[in-house]
């Protein structure tokens, strides 16, 4: 794919909420809170712009978390009080959900009219909210049927984004790669063949026009070690264009879940890890990537933060200029290895 890749400076979507937003959002004033969003937005996209990211994304601006986008938006699920140690609002699905219209595509319009950078979208795997909001005895009679549902919204999400002008779209299931060693124990949750096949369901696009990808992130950490033939069984199942994966510990994991990646797919490879501030060495992620050289096409690669910097808004991993520091070294890592070339 590298005649026609080049959104080598990415990252995964959610960016640290500026505070007059947070102030807005806890005021619980609609009108104010809209004016805050958008002058959030406008604010993110010339930052994106400054750091010379290749893609932009809305920084997850609208959004309590990065599920949001579909929470949010479709009917069938109950928020609930509590917390999970992820700092996530727990959600529990009590009927099949229905959309009520474009998930995202109306904030992308908007992207698209503030900058000719390509817009990118980022949205939660229907998998993986199929397996953190089913609950047996409320509603679905599985999490496979919960998922499937999800995965029939969010694929029709990708098509309208794709229409309006998105040439990047990132699905994000934290799970997967945590699945790749262990079946969930719990009765009725998702196993690792339907959360395949779920995700699968969401990706499918007959047609993609000139440009466009469609990823999926399995999760911000490799396994302790990974089964060849359990990775390839996912990447062969589940038809992503691109795969964002993890590269910043320098384990033989890391390496592992690359080296089973067919050759006829993108990678975007999360080189800084976005819950420290401290920078990395530079020759050291080199040093990584150079590995990774060896045996993939670096053509159709490129590098990001390992995960979201802030997927719950009240809760950044990084403050605003360490989230900034973070963005400046993936670019300087990008023109390292391809220089000007974007």
């Amino acid at each position: 794919m590298a005649d026609t890749f080049n959104y080598r400076i990415d990252h995964h979507g959610s960016l640290v909420r500026p505070a007059d937003l947070r102030t807005a959002r806890a005021a619980d004033d609609p009108a104010a809170l809209r004016d805050a969003e958008l002058h959030a937005l406008q604010e993110t996209v010339a930052l994106q712009r400054r750091l010379r990211c290749t893609v932009v994304t809305d920084g997850d601006m609208p959004r309590e978390d990065f599920r949001g986008a579909v929470l949010d938006a479709v009917s069938g699920f109950r928020r609930t009080g509590e917390r999970g140690p992820d700092g996530l609002v727990r959600w529990i699905a009590e009927s099949l959900p229905k959309a009520g219209g474009p998930l995202l595509a109306d904030w992308a319009e908007r992207l698209t009219e503030l900058t000719v950078i390509a817009p990118k979208a980022s949205l939660p795997s229907p998998a993986y909210l199929a397996a953190t909001t089913f609950e047996p005895g409320h509603g679905p009679s599985s999490a496979r049927e919960l998922g499937e549902a999800l995965a029939e919204i969010i694929h029709a999400e990708i098509a309208l984004l794709v229409a309006r002008g998105v040439r990047l779209i990132q699905l994000n299931n934290p799970l997967l790669l945590g699945q790749l060693g262990a079946e969930p124990e719990a009765p009725g949750a998702l196993s690792f063949e339907d959360a395949m096949a779920v995700d699968a369901l969401a990706v499918r696009l007959d047609e993609r026009p000139e440009g466009v990808r469609i990823a999926l992130a399995p999760g911000w950490s490799a396994p302790a070690a990974v089964d060849r033939a359990r990775v390839e069984r996912l990447y062969g199942t589940v038809a992503a264009d691109r795969w964002v994966l993890p590269l910043d510990r320098g384990t033989a994991a890391e390496l592992d879940l690359v080296r089973a990646l067919d050759g006829d797919r993108d990678l975007c490879l999360g080189v800084v890890d976005a819950t420290r501030a401290d920078l990395e060495d530079i020759d050291t992620v080199l040093e990584r990537l150079d590995a990774v050289g060896e045996f993939k096409d670096l053509e159709d690669a490129a590098v990001s933060p390992s995960r979201g910097f802030a997927d719950v808004a009240d809760r950044p991993l990084l403050s605003a200029e360490e989230q900034r520091r973070k963005l400046v070294l993936v670019e300087t890592v990008a023109r390292y290895v391809w220089g000007n070339e974007f």
